[in-house]
């Protein structure tokens, strides 16, 4: 079986939500005799298909999808779980002669992958994290960040004061260690891949992916995203389980509970989105390596991004025309 560090070859599928990934993903999947490995961190959980835009069964067409429906939603995924998770399954593709094709949105996931992150794992201590927990809940994700900034300013600088787990996984850090979390991940990130890696980002003009954003919104509330948020609260999961946090889950949760009516929820998950998206796009926009394809240069069709896709992978990675199956 192949090893991580044998530079086997990688392709990375990433870009803001909407934008088409996951049809890129399997079209080149079944193109080059490759496998899909999921790089979502809502689409992990189970349970969780509509307001993930989980991809299908039809949609996968017939190309094996991994790191769906790995993890019970009361369950805490993070990126060290994810990597070694999904590593396993790049080995396991890499062993089979097929070409592993990570596709997601979920960036820290992704450098997990492509630079081999170091999780250094500092002592819990579950007192301390109960308390920071407790602090936040009480006095909201801004006071908790606070907290962080007085002892560690470049990672408050780094970390959104809503990602409460993240503010105190710095916390932790800081209070074991005595240096910065950032520094260290910024020490990370200055490693080499461990891969022979291609990694596409795909993007858009912004107000058009903004317009299918809002569709695909629209399109999961008519699947029925409210009764499947409806059958998680039932199941007995809420605002503290983070598989809750997710946007489109966390509007409609508070919507069942009363705090807004449904018009206002739909606007929020839209905004929200939108948001998120944005976000994406600077994250990724940062990674120099990356292969930027825009679908206005192509007249918006997903299909010619993917012919070029497809001729770079080829060049590439020196695939020869027999080893092509064409659309």
């Amino acid at each position: 079986m192949k090893e991580a560090g044998d530079k086997g070859k990688l392709v990375v599928i990433s870009g803001p939500t909407a934008v088409g990934k996951s049809r890129l993903a399997a079209e080149l999947g079944r193109a080059v005799n490759g496998e899909v490995i999921s790089a979502d961190s809502m689409q992990v959980y189970r349970y969780m298909d509509i307001g993930s835009a989980k991809v299908t069964k039809e949609e996968m067409l017939g190309v094996p999808h991994h790191m769906l429906d790995v993890a019970d939603p009361k369950e805490a995924m993070d990126a060290s779980r994810y990597k070694t998770m999904a590593e396993e399954w790049i080995r396991d593709v890499q062993s089979r002669g097929r070409l592993p094709i990570v596709c997601g949105g979920t960036g820290f996931y992704i450098q997990a992958l492509v630079r081999d992150i170091d999780f250094t794992e500092t002592r819990a201590d579950q007192a301390k994290r109960s308390e920071l927990e407790a602090f936040a809940k009480e006095k909201g994700p801004e006071a908790l960040h606070a907290r962080l900034r007085e002892l560690d300013p470049a990672s408050a600088d780094a970390i959104h004061p809503n990602n409460v787990k993240r503010v105190i996984r710095a916390i932790e850090y800081f209070s074991e260690t005595g240096s910065s979390i950032a520094e260290h991940n910024e020490k990370e990130r200055e490693k080499k891949s461990p891969y022979d890696l291609l990694w596409f980002l795909i993007e858009d003009e912004r107000s058009r992916l903004y317009e299918r954003i809002d569709r695909r919104v629209d399109f999961m509330l008519e699947e029925g995203l409210i009764d499947e948020v409806r059958y998680l609260k039932a199941m007995g999961l809420g605002m503290e389980d983070v598989s809750m946090q997710g946007i489109g889950y966390k509007e409609v949760l508070a919507y069942l509970d009363g705090q807004y009516d449904e018009a206002e929820m739909i606007r929020l998950i839209k905004r929200n989105s939108r948001h998120y998206a944005k976000r994406q796009l600077t994250w990724f926009r940062n990674r120099e390596e990356t292969i930027r394809l825009t679908l206005s240069d192509f007249d918006g069709d997903i299909m010619k991004v993917f012919e070029r896709m497809l001729q770079i992978v080829q060049d590439r990675f020196d695939l020869r025309p027999d080893q092509i199956v064409q659309p």
